[in-house]
């Protein structure tokens, strides 16, 4: 059974998504070639702090960073590192705030300097992609056609829809009912209602679907090494549509 919540919770949620989207937008101006995703990792955790919140995942099943730092071929959940990115790399920072107990999560796909017209593609139809999803949660709807939604957009310009990792409910846990997938079949799953609050987060690749975990238990990266991209919103599902409680 999904978590339904009130009115007074999901703008709780909302003011935690509000300063998890102010955190993107400082980040937006902060990553450029030389900098680390370390760096990155401790401003985060400092900003959130400033503001009275803390990253949820940091200790998250042992999880030891307060974001996910992604670089090129890694799909999700990289380690932020010391080692600096490079003019042309793509970069997907990832994290939870908990503001007050309440979640927000979104992840967001980054551009180093310049990269080349297959990149840029990549992390344009990826973004589409989120919103395509976004359009289909309204109550009446199921699951399905959110997932349906994203895999036309994916498939039909060339992409592929990574499987293992989904989007999911979430409140004062990062992970609750319903699961989200990015793939599959209209008209499936879940229905959806109004209160729902839900993670929405494709990660699409230019290459193969598959991906594999590396030894150190988090990182995810593509089989054949092409390139992925990533972006997720959290929302709420209203019934005068649905509500982005992470927008930018």
């Amino acid at each position: 059974m999904s978590l339904i919540k009130t009115k007074e919770e999901i703008q709780k949620m909302k003011v935690a998504g509000s300063l998890l989207a102010a955190c993107h937008r400082e980040l937006a101006k902060r990553i450029q070639p030389g900098v680390t995703t370390w760096d990155i990792d401790q401003w985060v955790e400092q900003y959130l702090a400033q503001h009275g919140a803390s990253p949820e995942q940091k200790g998250y099943l042992g999880y030891p960073y307060a974001t996910c730092a992604s670089i090129n071929e890694e799909v999700c959940h990289g380690f932020p590192r010391k080692k600096p990115l490079n003019d042309g790399d793509i970069v997907t920072i990832d994290m939870v705030v908990n503001l007050d107990g309440w979640l927000a999560d979104s992840a967001w796909s980054y551009a180093v300097g310049k990269v080349s017209p297959e990149v840029e593609q990549l992390l344009q139809i990826t973004h589409q992609a989120l919103y395509k999803g976004i359009e289909q949660a309204i109550p009446g709807n199921r699951i399905g056609d959110i997932s349906h939604a994203i895999q036309t957009h994916a498939e039909s310009n060339g992409l592929s829809v990574v499987r293992p990792f989904i989007g999911h409910g979430i409140g004062q846990r990062i992970h609750e009912q319903p699961e989200v997938p990015h793939y599959g079949p209209p008209g499936k799953g879940p229905l959806l209602k109004e209160g729902m609050v839900l993670t929405i987060e494709p990660m699409l690749n230019l290459g193969s679907h598959h991906v594999h975990v590396l030894s150190d238990g988090w990182t995810a990266k593509t089989v054949d090494n092409q390139w992925s991209a990533q972006y997720e919103h959290t929302i709420a599902i209203t019934n005068e549509g649905p509500l982005i409680l992470t927008e930018q």
